[in-house]
């Protein structure tokens, strides 16, 4: 025998579950928005910088400066090596892949990466200034907080 009306929800208990629902489904949502993000974070160092980090291997960043005089090798295929400067340290770079066409040595770099357990920043993605005036307002300013002079580039951007 059924109890009559035990089985039917009330108004009010409609609405305190419709709501129940929605901040459980909007909660999830908040949590998965953050942790895409929380995996796509890479911290942005100068190569002064990642020598006093101890930044462990595999650890996604990006490596900011100048691509050093004469560092530039090119191997067959499209790797590349070449060093990555502020003028008070170095870090070795290898890159596979199509270098932009303005990548050139002497010039703003932003390589993002892993370093890995040789010491040398392995890159999947290389950026390049794009004019005689542009550098990475985040470069810049490491740059010329570490006292490196910007060869005249008033407009940084």
């Amino acid at each position: 025998m059924m109890v009559r009306g035990a089985a039917r929800m009330t108004r009010k208990q409609k609405r305190l579950a419709l709501i129940a629902g929605g901040v459980g489904f909007l909660s999830m949502a908040v949590l998965l928005v953050l942790f895409a993000f929380s995996q796509a974070v890479a911290y942005f160092y100068v190569p002064a910088d990642l020598e006093k980090a101890q930044v462990a291997p595999g650890t996604r960043i990006r490596l900011g400066g100048l691509v050093a005089a004469g560092s530039v090798e090119r191997s067959a295929g499209t790797t590349v090596t070449f060093t990555v400067t502020d003028t008070l340290a170095k870090v070795p770079v290898t890159y596979t892949g199509m270098l932009p066409d303005l990548f050139r040595e002497g010039q703003g770099v932003v390589a993002e990466g892993a370093m890995n357990d040789k010491g040398v920043f392995v890159a999947d993605t290389v950026l390049a200034k794009h004019d005689e005036t542009y550098m990475p307002k985040d470069v810049a300013d490491r740059l010329k907080a570490q006292g490196v002079s910007l060869g005249g580039q008033e407009k940084i951007r």
